[in-house]
């Protein structure tokens, strides 16, 4: 069901999110804006890169 890659993705989100929490609730509203912009962007890349598998996998067969 889940593969590897689609963990590390999952793992590099929920770093994301805690580091833009843990700067947001420490007074770096700023920075934790920023690292909140990471979130989507990493699960869009990993959706980009999960849909280019499945497609280059369906050309094969």
């Amino acid at each position: 069901m889940f593969k590897l890659s689609d963990l590390f993705i999952l793992l590099a989100v929920a770093v994301s999110f805690a580091v833009s929490g843990y700067t947001w609730f420490n007074g770096y509203q700023m920075q934790g804006l920023f690292t909140a912009v990471w979130v989507p962007s990493i699960l869009a890349f990993g959706i980009y890169f999960k849909l280019a598998s499945l497609s280059a996998r369906g050309r094969e067969s």
